[in-house]
């Protein structure tokens, strides 16, 4: 057993079940649907229904996590008398990112023995996930506290994000886009493709006319990324357009038959709430993250 714990954010968009399967303790974002406020929980049930929702009207809402859930999160890990890594999402696209820093320094002050490491990782949804399986594989396979905090650092870079979403509205409510480039890019089917640059921003790098252009315009930008496909994981996160996400995975696999697992899953209900039913994205690892 490790003498350190990695610890992570339910942002990672990852099944309920690796973080039970390889014992990774959790913090839960939560989201709420008029008064009600629920648990990210991380399943795919839950997931699944919360686009259904949406498609048929009902508003998801997201807010931050505070300081004090943050310190009694971190301080029950210290407690075990072990390190701590704690991973999630870039501090761009993160209201929680600050209030998890006032937490640790706080109870850093009450374990002064042991370091808790907080990671601007750059990622975000499942390139975070991405970065926690390969950190949580390197602490299975025996790598120190150290060793796994300096290759997470050295290639959270490498990580590639790509989405395209298809419901502007949704990025207008986030204040991503104007009120009026939703309703045009609305009228006139226009599906922006993005990425996720070093600064952790999530950034339009294309727009295009109808959905299937925006598909093509995501496999592209995956190719011109893929310079080392052998034994490559790659995961796909989609809000309810399964379809399209098995094409995406079918059409790498024509092109990069020795590419490892691709994994399918559906994205989390703390970035949908802000993007939208028909988000498509892919992660995976590459040179140079560029438009």
């Amino acid at each position: 057993m490790a003498d350190y714990i990695i610890a992570a954010a339910s942002t990672a968009d990852l099944p309920d079940t690796f973080f039970s399967e390889h014992q990774i303790p959790l913090i839960r974002y939560t989201y709420s649907i008029g008064m009600d406020v629920y648990e990210d929980d991380c399943k795919e049930e839950t997931r699944s229904k919360a686009y259904q929702d949406m498609r048929s009207g009902t508003v998801y809402s997201t807010s931050m996590i505070n300081e004090e859930t943050y310190a009694d999160f971190f301080r029950g890990l210290l407690q075990q008398g072990k390190n701590v890594l704690y991973l999630d999402m870039s501090k761009e696209m993160s209201s929680s990112y600050q209030a998890s820093h006032r937490a640790a320094e706080r109870v850093r002050a009450e374990f002064p023995e042991q370091e808790l490491y907080l990671m601007d990782t750059r990622c975000i949804s499942g390139g975070l996930g991405l970065l926690v399986t390969e950190c949580v594989s390197r602490m299975e396979q025996g790598a120190s506290f150290s060793e796994v905090v300096e290759w997470a650092e050295a290639h959270k870079l490498h990580i590639m994000h790509r989405f395209t979403v298809d419901d502007l509205n949704y990025l207008k409510r986030g204040g991503r886009v104007s009120n009026a480039s939703a309703m045009i890019g609305s009228m006139l089917s226009i599906k922006p493709v993005l990425y996720v640059p070093d600064d952790g921003k999530l950034t339009v790098s294309a727009k295009v006319r109808g959905r299937k252009a925006a598909l093509k315009t995501l496999l592209e930008g995956v190719k011109r990324d893929l310079t080392a496909p052998n034994g490559m994981h790659i995961i796909i996160n989609h809000a309810d357009c399964k379809a399209d996400a098995e094409w995406l995975r079918d059409e790498l696999r024509k092109a990069y038959p020795t590419l490892g697992k691709i994994d399918i899953l559906s994205l989390g209900i703390i970035i949908g709430a802000h993007c939208g039913p028909g988000l498509l994205t892919v992660f995976y690892f590459g040179d140079k993250r560029k438009p």
